[in-house]
């Protein structure tokens, strides 16, 4: 288990980086806003805890970062008589929170609970470079931006996702979203593509959802120079 502290107050992180690694978790630390930024786009983390007060970016901006590219669990730690922060860091995304002073023996519970939550989850939270396709809760984001698509529309992108760099036919496509045979739906299929398509790759740069003329059609992050 990996887990990131973002903290500033060095009792305070040398605390949890040994208390921690007694448990057997793997630390990293961060000591300030920009650091901790850093560290949770380019690594992998199975949670991170995040101070609210932290110098050169605050926690809030830290988690906005993070949210925009991924769902990695956040821990926020607040002062007890910070009750508005709490409720901020709930609402922008934190997936919990302690107030200081804090119960190490809790922090760890809640920990490995948000762990077990993830492993649950990965099942059902699809991931492909920006993209995040949550099956349970029927949403999709790019950076962040939730998608706005019809029921049948996500159903589509999940077909895709779940089959992500494999190249689906328009028989297959409307087998798997459908339901029916493919004479009756030859030109539904195109059509719902275009629309998924303008949603999905529109208004990024970066581009998904690729016709391969002659096979069918295929979801996945190819570079810049790559026919679509």
């Amino acid at each position: 288990m990996k887990v990131l502290i973002v903290e500033d107050e060095h009792k305070v992180v040398d605390y949890l980086r040994s208390g921690l690694g007694e448990q057997g978790w793997v630390v990293d630390v961060a000591r300030d806003g920009e650091e901790g930024t850093h560290l949770a786009l380019e690594f992998d983390y199975d949670v991170i805890v995040l101070d609210v007060m932290l110098p050169r970016r605050d926690g809030f901006g830290v988690l906005k970062a993070l949210r925009a590219r991924k769902s990695t669990p956040v821990i926020m730690l607040t002062a007890r008589d910070q009750i508005n922060d709490r409720v901020r860091g709930l609402r922008e995304g934190a997936d919990d929170y302690l107030t200081k002073p804090f119960s190490f023996l809790e922090l760890v519970e809640r920990l490995h609970a948000l762990a077990r939550r993830t492993r649950v989850q990965e099942s059902t939270l699809l991931a492909i470079g920006d993209l995040y396709v949550d099956l349970i809760g029927r949403r999709a984001t790019r950076e962040g931006v939730r998608l706005d698509l019809t029921a049948k529309e996500f159903q589509l992108l999940s077909v895709l996702a779940r089959r992500h760099g494999d190249i689906l036919s328009k028989a297959a496509i409307t087998e798997l979203v459908w339901d029916v045979n493919f004479e009756s739906q030859a030109n539904v299929v195109e059509t719902a593509i275009k629309r998924l398509r303008a949603k999905l790759d529109g208004p990024f740069r970066t581009k998904m959802l690729h016709t391969v003329r002659g096979m069918g059609y295929v979801l996945e992050i190819r570079d810049e120079a790559s026919p679509s």
